[in-house]
């Protein structure tokens, strides 16, 4: 190779002619037809030949004659049909040089030109032939096709990036938006969208939705939301995580007839005449304004020296069966949810509502713990008994705090719930006392925030009076040798304080320090109880887990056959992911209806509490919606945890949960 010939080199999918200006080993100097100067590898050209240009002749004139090369070239390249050469060669499935393939392209007399005509053909139709070091080889006819379909898959995914991203930007532009235009026989544009929003990169259109948003220069699910909702696919606070773990929102028609007809004909009661009659028991129910699915009542009989405290609890078992339908659609739900601006329930609502639930002058099948207490509280006796009870009040929480201190019957059951609390405390349980904010909708879709006292007698009382009820239900359970799905919780890795004292900072951050629930076949202690052994109960129409450690107490009494521990084992095991995604949907609901309360209030100054320092920022929490933020760290400005200080809200966005606040 000499200076002044001319060569090609393939750049950026094309092949480009040059002249060679300067050889160092090699290394090339040259210049390209486009006028560039490149220095590159020798190795890299994919053609060269001995014709030259003059490298003494002006640049005009090189530049001239590069072009004039490659216009000759690409006229001889478009001579060639390349697919029908193919055909002739692609039995033989050798190496053809590049001699031999320029007088099968050519016959007659050929030049460097024919042969970089070869070259340029057979590049720009890769599909058909393989090409190294100026030879090439047939492609079989299976990988034509594979090719063939590969490109025909690239078009049309880019057909549709095309179509998608200009519909996109139409609807963001043009009020009302268009319809979304048909882009394929398999794919609804708006259904992938959607998708993609559930779903990112985990999507099965994610990579097509990627292409058309960065077609659009918007970022990964820039605008989506926004646009599925223009189009009316979404409304504007749709709970997506309900679609993303494929909530069931309804209940199928074959559930429905099955609750239906249950309440109709309930199955037979293998209790049936050896119930016990409680209904002239003066029972009430305390719940939260608006319940209808009421699962759990108290009563209260004064004795010669002491009290009859009973906790009835709705036996659902008597309406659920094993196994059945109604169970299998209990068990996929795993738990009712409630968000501020919806309830979905794990029954059906004939039965949650109606059926199963305790209301009032109505005769229910229960599962009752009686308990007999002395003059100082103390257990004198318990029996756990089927019964049969009729609710006589419904109070709500509210009811109950106006008037607890006129009612003899409701004081002393605070004072019983008080003592049970103490005895807790004594035993070493961790009591976390922090107020418990929560966003409601009303009528008028308007976010309402409240702030719950869990330390109100009526929450008192229900809180204290369900733990001992599931407590001593526990330990029925060990006496009688029943496997269940027991709670224990480890000691706390650390104690902030003792008993009930302790500040709000205090509180919150030994929450933080709490070891994780255990849930196991076998009784261990629930250090943040206080308890030696415990089991959920008392809820068995909202959760399957309170369903199911019911109908280990109905065997227990001898009302079914008890599950054996590998099948708990197993149901265990059934249940953790549904229940998981139940509290993901109501604490990420709850948090955004909060935050969409507080997105009206940007401006406005807060009270905050620094909990910790971070790297660039102090943690704080806000203490009139218990919502933890970072607080950028100021300059001249020094925290230290449990400082009270003034923040003012500066940027929410529930949808994006971004809550920004910056001090003073």
């Amino acid at each position: 190779m000499e200076i002044g010939h001319i060569v090609e080199f393939i750049d950026h999918e094309k092949i480009l002619c040059a002249v060679v200006l300067e050889i160092k080993k090699e290394r090339l100097r040259i210049l390209t037809e486009n006028g560039r100067e490149v220095k590159l590898a020798s190795a890299r050209l994919s053609h060269h030949s001995v014709y030259r240009i003059d490298p003494g002749a002006s640049r005009v004139r090189i530049l001239e004659t590069l072009r004039t090369t490659t216009a000759r070239r690409r006229s001889l390249a478009a001579e060639i049909d390349v697919g029908q050469l193919w055909e002739t060669l692609n039995e033989e499935q050798v190496w053809i040089d590049l001699e031999t393939m320029t007088g099968l392209c050519f016959p007659g007399q050929t030049d460097a030109d024919h042969e970089a005509a070869v070259i340029r053909a057979l590049f720009d139709h890769r599909l058909y032939f393989r090409y190294d070091q100026q030879r090439f080889h047939p492609v079989s006819r299976d990988e034509v096709q594979r090719r063939l379909a590969r490109e025909a898959e690239a078009a049309r995914c880019q057909r549709i990036v095309d179509t998608a991203a200009r519909w996109i930007k139409a609807v963001q532009e043009t009020d009302p938006p268009p319809p979304a235009p048909p882009i394929d026989a398999e794919i609804d544009l708006e259904t992938m969208l959607l998708d993609y929003l559930l779903h990112g990169r985990d999507s099965a259109h994610a990579s097509l939705v990627k292409e058309m948003l960065a077609s659009k220069g918007g970022s990964e699910a820039d605008g989506l939301l926004t646009v599925l909702v223009k189009t009316g696919r979404l409304t504007p606070d749709v709970n997506l995580d309900l679609a993303r773990y494929q909530t069931p929102m309804a209940f199928a028609d074959t559930e429905t007839a099955a609750a239906e007809a249950v309440l109709a004909a309930p199955p037979p009661d293998p209790a049936a005449g050896r119930r016990e009659d409680l209904t002239d028991l003066p029972l009430l129910t305390i719940d939260g304004q608006g319940t209808l699915d009421f699962d759990d009542a108290l009563s209260l009989e004064p004795l010669d020296r002491g009290w009859r405290l009973g906790v009835h609890i709705a036996d659902v078992g008597t309406r659920v069966t094993r196994d059945g339908v109604l169970d299998a659609a209990a068990r996929e739900r795993a738990s009712s949810i409630y968000t501020p601006d919806l309830k979905i329930p794990m029954l059906p609502p004939v039965l949650a509502e109606d059926g199963c639930s305790l209301r009032a002058d109505q005769v229910r099948p229960a599962i009752s713990l009686l308990v007999i207490l002395d003059e100082r509280l103390e257990i004198v006796d318990q029996r756990l008994v089927a019964s049969l009870i009729r609710v006589g009040e419904q109070l709500t929480y509210h009811d109950v705090n106006l008037v607890v201190e006129q009612r003899p019957d409701l004081a002393q059951l605070q004072r019983i719930a008080t003592h049970f609390r103490q005895r807790r405390i004594d035993a070493g349980a961790v009591q976390i006392n922090v107020p418990e904010v929560i966003a409601a909708l009303n009528g008028n879709g308007q976010v309402l925030v409240h702030r719950l006292n869990r330390e109100s007698p009526a929450r008192l009382i229900v809180s204290e009076l369900m733990i001992l009820a599931n407590w001593l239900m526990a330990r029925a359970l060990v006496q009688w040798d029943l496997p269940a799905i027991f709670r224990s919780q480890p000691a706390p890795r650390e104690r902030l304080y003792q008993g009930e004292e302790g500040t709000l900072f205090q509180h919150h951050m030994q929450r933080k320090q709490l070891s994780r629930l255990v849930l196991d076949t076998q009784p261990r202690p629930h250090v943040g109880l206080g308890v030696d052994a415990y089991v959920t109960a008392t809820s068995p129409i909202r959760k399957y887990f309170d369903l199911l450690t019911q109908r280990q107490l109905r065997a227990g009494l001898g009302l079914e056959d008890p599950y054996r521990q590998e099948e708990i084992a197993r149901l265990l095991q059934v249940l953790e992911q549904p229940l998981a995604r139940v509290a993901l949907i109501q604490r990420n609901r709850q948090r955004y209806w909060l935050l969409k309360y507080l997105e009206g209030r940007i401006g406005t100054k807060e009270e905050a509490i620094c909990l910790q320092r971070r790297r660039s920022s102090y943690l704080v929490l806000l203490t009139a919606y218990m919502l933890e933020c970072d607080l950028p760290l100021s300059t001249g400005t020094t925290l230290k945890p449990e400082d009270l200080i003034q923040v003012t809200i500066q940027h929410v966005d529930a949808r994006r949960d971004l809550l920004r606040v910056f001090l003073g």
